[in-house]
């Protein structure tokens, strides 16, 4: 909020935009900004005398108590009535006070995993990492809707069919079975067996009706996807059906052969996606007659930007890297500007208990399953940990770490914070409402501190959104609540003869880690 308003003011004042800079170093003030250097080189003057020139036209605003310049730097130190008037603000809810107005259209997609089995550690990261950008960018402005693709066509959904029929005719018929080299494993597919046992009758499976199987299958796991993600606060506002979009493939595939974006080699048909700087051209239409993998993400990418969003936001397992040059190519021959859609890239999770391999899921086969450590460490902690890193790098964590109740748990550590805060306010005997009431008399630099760091949390927010980047929040929330703690442990706040206004400010940065963490899909703790 403060960032904002002091950015705004300037780069009305001085006709620019306007860098702020945070110094490491307090005594240096609020806010830092180099623009003399950038203006220097415009006015062909030392950037030393330029920032000068600058101050001392700020010096007279009441933005500033103080404005200083070392060696070609502007520091600036806020006044008390701005830190005031922040803390009211923030007090009555008004988080996104001076936040840009976007109205920018997102369709931001993602998890989409094949609805043949329950979500993995893997599927978890993407979800979680979406969910937040999600969040974050309504919250500064932006119409989001969220997307998840069903990917219900093809081999994989019929595979799912014939390891279904496999499982019941060996588990529930007792009839001796030979497994192909590809089939899924694990306790649900003997779990799904038994349900189509029940529900469909014994004759889906001795007529071998993959199909059918294949679709009760599907329908089950896509209703257990919802709810694993549900258990992590995820919700999604539509679902579109890959199979459902089939119908539209030969018009598809018109649209790509008048814009020559298709060739035939081989009694194939290709995409020239060499064109638009692929690796090489792709197939689209096997020798059978068949569409490729690639023909499904073509068609409903076209229904993508048949909808008119302004960006697509596409959020994908690292090992879908070498496709997002041929699906933009595609969207470039069905005749849409490419550069609308952004595509962020997750990658795998190593999970680890007490030091050793987190032990894979009997259910599921060779994977270890979201639902299980979310049972283990909660979603809280798992949503904060995936978060802590950018999506585009590996992440390692023991899940026993995110169970210790210390300061080495982040998550744990901003709870805490949070909670003191509150068992501080119930102690007083004050209510929130009283609290809120407290003249602001006079700050002292440590609360004028807290003040200034609780009022980040909107252009932080902005920052992580832009940046794609929720760990700006989780670093966020960190340091402010190890303020809070180096506070309290170094103030007597109940008793002391500003004891009000110490809550009344500590209850606004109660109110910051509380939206931060929100934010990210977390709960706060009020008490612990």
């Amino acid at each position: 909020m403060l960032y904002l308003k002091v950015k705004y003011e300037l780069d009305k004042i001085l006709a620019c935009d306007v860098v702020l800079e945070r110094p490491k170093n307090k005594d240096f003030g609020h806010f830092a900004t180099p623009i003399a250097f950038v203006l220097a080189k415009v006015e062909r003057k030392n950037p030393k005398i330029l920032s000068e020139e600058i101050a001392e036209k700020l010096r007279g605003l009441a933005l500033f108590e103080k404005v200083e310049t070392l060696n070609g730097y502007i520091n600036l130190t806020l006044s008390q009535d701005l830190i005031s008037s922040a803390l009211e603000a923030m007090l009555a809810g008004s988080y996104q006070e001076m936040l840009p107005s976007k109205g920018k259209r997102i369709l931001l997609e993602y998890v989409s995993a094949n609805p043949t089995g329950p979500l993995h550690i893997g599927h978890a990261r993407g979800a979680v990492y979406g969910d937040a950008l999600l969040r974050l960018g309504r919250f500064v402005g932006y119409d989001i809707q969220s997307e998840y693709y069903i990917n219900d066509a093809g081999a994989q959904i019929s595979m799912l069919g014939l390891s279904i029929l496999l499982a019941g005719k060996e588990m529930i018929l007792h009839i001796p079975v030979e497994y192909p080299d590809q089939y899924y494993r694990g306790e649900y597919i003997v779990d799904l067996a038994r349900r189509a046992f029940a529900e469909l009758g014994e004759s889906v499976f001795v007529s071998e009706d993959i199909e059918r199987l294949a679709e009760f299958g599907k329908n089950l796991m896509l209703e257990e996807i919802k709810s694993n993600l549900s258990s992590a606060g995820i919700e999604f506002d539509s679902y579109v059906s890959e199979k459902s979009l089939y119908a539209r493939w030969e018009k598809v595939l018109e649209s790509l052969k008048g814009n020559q974006g298709i060739y035939e080699s081989e009694e194939k048909l290709w995409l020239n996606s060499t064109k638009y700087r692929d690796e090489k051209d792709r197939v689209v239409v096997r020798e059978n007659g068949e569409p490729t993998y690639l023909a499904g993400d073509i068609i409903y990418h076209q229904d993508k930007f048949l909808r008119h969003f302004d960006h697509y936001i596409n959020i994908w397992g690292a090992d879908h890297h070498g496709y997002i040059a041929r699906v933009k190519s595609a969207i470039e021959f069905l005749g849409f500007d490419s550069r609308q859609l952004e595509v962020l890239l997750s990658q795998m999770v190593k999970l680890l208990k007490n030091g050793e391999p987190y032990k894979m899921s009997k259910r599921a086969g060779n994977f270890i399953l979201m639902q299980d450590v979310i049972q283990e460490i909660g979603a809280d902690a798992l949503r904060f940990v995936f978060l802590s890193k950018t999506p585009d790098v590996g992440l390692e964590f023991d899940i026993s770490d995110l169970q210790k109740q210390d300061s080495s748990n982040p998550i744990f550590y901003i709870h805490y914070a949070n909670s003191r805060i509150h068992t501080l306010i119930e102690k007083s005997g004050k209510s929130l409402e009283e609290v809120m009431l407290a003249p602001v008399d006079h700050l002292s630099p440590e609360l004028a501190h807290l003040i200034f760091l609780a009022s980040q949390v909107s252009s932080i927010a902005l920052s992580a959104f832009e940046d794609r980047s929720p760990l700006k929040m989780c670093d966020f929330l960190k340091y402010l609540a190890s303020e809070v703690h180096t506070f309290y442990n170094a103030t007597k706040v109940l008793g002391d003869s500003h004891q009000d206004l110490i809550l009344k400010v500590l209850l606004c940065v109660s109110m910051s880690l509380e939206k931060g963490l929100e934010l990210l899909g977390i709960k706060a703790q009020r008490k612990m």
